[in-house]
């Protein structure tokens, strides 16, 4: 039944994470289809609600793929240079993959946010043209996907080798069973 469960917390980062991508991709279309007037470098645009609301989709399924990765994956940290080198290859994953996760977030983080909030209803924007934000930042959605599922998965092995290293600590936590006499 646990097995069942990762593949299912997989599928479902995994499809939240295309399916931000997708997202940012289409908000670009949109935003490349309202009005701009473009002189070198400098552009003056309208800017597009279908894009705003295609890049704050993108935005909220990327955060909720990160959260849903870091809560069913649990906490692998590793505090030192020593402990790293001790620690079995799958705990190094695990932390490889966070910290990459976490990078892929904050950056596609950045560029969607930008996009969207470009493409507010309240803002006619003019300067120098800042484009493929939203289509770069999903695509950083994708490339989140493969690092949340790397990890995700690493960390349940590390959980599993934990487990059969010290089975005695996981009976320890257990309250005890005997009744308490009155």
């Amino acid at each position: 039944m646990v097995k069942n469960a990762d593949v299912v917390v997989c599928l479902l980062i995994m499809v939240m994470d295309i399916v931000a991508g997708v997202l940012g991709i289409q908000a670009e279309v949109a935003q490349n289809k309202a009005q701009n007037l473009r002189v070198w470098i400098f552009e003056c645009r309208d800017p597009s609600y279908q894009a705003f609301k295609l890049g704050l989709a993108a935005v909220v399924l990327l955060c909720l793929a990160h959260v849903l990765t870091n809560l069913m994956g649990g906490c692998i940290f590793i505090r030192s240079k020593e402990e790293l080198d001790g620690a079995s290859p799958n705990k190094q994953l695990a932390a490889a993959s966070l910290f990459m996760a976490w990078i892929m977030l904050a950056i596609a983080f950045i560029l969607l946010i930008s996009g969207t909030l470009a493409n507010s209803k309240s803002r006619k924007d003019c300067g120098i043209a800042h484009h493929r934000q939203l289509s770069i930042g999903g695509i950083l959605c994708f490339i989140h996907g493969l690092f949340a599922v790397a990890y995700y998965v690493s960390a349940a092995a590390v959980i599993q080798e934990e487990r059969k290293e010290h089975p005695h600590e996981s009976q320890d936590n257990k309250p005890n069973q005997q009744g308490v006499p009155a």
